[in-house]
């Protein structure tokens, strides 16, 4: 059985995760704007995978004005290229990246009755399904691997009624 690895990367949360999202984009060159800004801080305010839907309705709302999907959707597409934010396939949904300077393979758990998503790492199961994909001749890119579910406080309510 394959056990979880461990990676050198701190989880950042709340200023400090921000602090760091702007640092990775800058590197790279990108603007921090005002609109990528309050994006991303909208998105690390998510307790659960957020769509581009549910942040445009807090964006709007917290700046007075409509605000187009479409521009929250370029803003999370560079995101999620920049490794500062993460997708959920699935759920067409996004999370903030807790360790925006460290990129690899995630595997998702994620809860078919709450929606919350729980990010593992796990180099083995990774390179198996990297090296799959190669063994067919396919170069992967981004193994996106998803496990729907019950997460365990879900799970525990099921056990308990």
């Amino acid at each position: 059985m394959a056990t979880a690895s461990k990676h050198a990367h701190a989880h950042h949360h709340g200023a400090e995760l921000v602090a760091a999202a702007q640092g990775v984009l800058e590197a790279k060159g990108e603007q921090w704007t005002a609109l990528r800004s309050a994006v991303f801080d909208i998105l690390s305010g998510f307790d659960r995978p957020a769509s581009a839907y549910d942040i445009t309705e807090q964006l709007s709302a917290a700046q007075g004005r409509r605000v187009a999907a479409n521009s929250v959707y370029r803003i999370l597409d560079l995101f999620v290229q920049s490794n500062l934010a993460q997708r959920i396939e699935s759920a067409n949904a996004f999370i903030a990246n807790p360790h925006p300077g460290c990129r690899h393979d995630c595997i998702f758990l994620v809860c078919d009755r709450c929606g919350h998503a729980t990010h593992v790492d796990n180099d083995a199961v990774a390179a198996k399904v990297r090296e799959a994909a190669e063994k067919a001749g396919f170069v992967p890119e981004r193994p996106v691997i998803e496990v729907q579910g019950l997460c365990a406080d879900c799970a525990s309510k099921a056990t308990a009624a």
